[in-house]
């Protein structure tokens, strides 16, 4: 009679090779069953198409075949439920995180990744009015201008230094502005025109500097202006930082939104959960007060229901936010009762309620939370950290 646990010992030697894990640790041995030489064993994949189907079972039946009195193997092949496979994501960003490079960003960092499927659509100043609006409310910020090529974020910042090192640790020290620290390519090139000719090695190589080499210190959150598209930079960052949460950025227009999609597929085969999409350019209000949709209405909507995350905000077209941008005071400081300036600070706070500061998700938050809930008085005794 063969050992059960010979079997799930010979399983773990069977890997996703999308995922980098064992089926055993990912949850994807459903079942198995001995009948004297006869082995029947259940594996749910990730989706029923899976295209690594053919392989993983090829895999199973020689790893198990292998077993001393097994004659037979019969696989059973079923789609994940998606408690399974939310479960199955949480495992292989758990391995991700243990086996991640380490960078100055520490674990405790929130980290929205700024994301589009195609350029045009107003990402950077998403970015750059989002990491503001999280400062204002009292939050240590970084701001990451990923875009190595078209960077534009010192110009939004105004800000015209260059990068420095720091004498002793020869890390970079991020220039600080409005509030927030910001790093970017476009502080160490000779000017905004220079034109970087890096490929593909070179990119996702800048950005981990700017993670592991760069003096970052504490931080409730750093904003990374990804550039668009789905290539090395933000495949990089699934690597480096996953601790990374997505926030997609798109207009109303259907091609606008079709694209996206792609970026947040990449995200989802990342293991990069999308925290909601922001719809940029949703509509122009003029001085008479009529309202015109100028690229088309319900894209972003329609982006965020096939997702299933929420559409955390609509920023309208607005003058004073293009103004804002080249004159290097983001809006949300310059004209933070505007229209756009009251939608960037809509976003940030369902963003905060969305991925809250990593104090609040420790034991000591949870219990400030239920006292305030309480009603009840908290003393400088009342709590003890974890």
């Amino acid at each position: 009679m063969v050992d059960p646990s010979d079997i799930f010992d010979a399983l773990r030697g069977v890997f996703d090779p999308e995922l980098g894990a064992d089926i055993v640790e990912l949850g994807m041995v459903t079942d198995v069953e001995i009948e004297l030489a006869k082995v029947a064993i259940g594996i749910a994949l990730t989706i029923a198409e899976c295209p690594m189907r053919n392989q993983i079972e090829g895999d199973v039946t020689r790893k198990v075949m292998a077993i001393p009195g097994i004659e037979d193997v019969e696989i059973r092949t079923t789609a994940m439920t998606k408690l399974q496979r939310a479960e199955l994501m949480a495992t292989a960003r758990r391995r991700a995180r243990e086996d991640a490079q380490p960078t100055m960003v520490q674990p405790t960092t929130r980290v929205l990744a700024i994301a589009s499927g195609k350029g045009g659509v107003g990402k950077s100043s998403v970015s750059v009015n989002l990491a503001v609006t999280i400062a204002q409310r009292g939050f240590q910020v970084g701001l990451l201008d990923a875009d190595i090529w078209g960077f534009s974020i010192p110009r939004m910042l105004g800000i015209t230094e260059r990068l420095k090192a720091d004498d002793e640790t020869r890390l970079m020290i991020p220039v600080a502005a409005h509030g927030i620290r910001a790093i970017s390519t476009g502080l160490i090139v000779e000017s905004e025109e220079t034109a970087l000719m890096w490929r593909g090695l070179m990119l996702s190589k800048a950005l981990e500097q700017f993670l592991t080499q760069v003096k970052w210190g504490e931080l409730d959150y750093l904003v990374i202006d990804l550039p668009p598209g789905t290539g090395d930079i933000q495949m990089a960052l699934s690597r480096l930082l996953p601790q990374a949460e997505m926030v997609v950025v798109t207009t109303p227009q259907q091609t606008a939104q079709k694209v996206a999609v792609r970026v947040a597929d990449m995200a989802r085969r990342s293991f990069m959960p999308i925290v909601g999409v922001v719809e940029n350019m949703s509509s122009f209000t003029s001085r008479d007060g009529e309202t015109h949709y100028l690229f088309g209405a319900g894209g972003g909507e329609e982006l965020a229901t096939s997702l299933g995350v929420p559409l955390v905000g609509q920023v309208p077209l607005d003058p004073l936010l293009v103004e804002a941008g080249d004159s290097g005071v983001p809006i949300v400081s310059s004209h933070p009762d505007q229209p756009a300036g009251l939608a960037f600070a809509k976003i940030a706070n369902l963003i905060l309620e969305l991925v809250p500061p990593a104090a609040d998700e420790t034991c000591t938050g949870r219990i400030a939370r239920i006292l305030d809930d309480l009603g009840a008085p908290q003393s400088d005794h009342a709590i003890v950290g974890d």
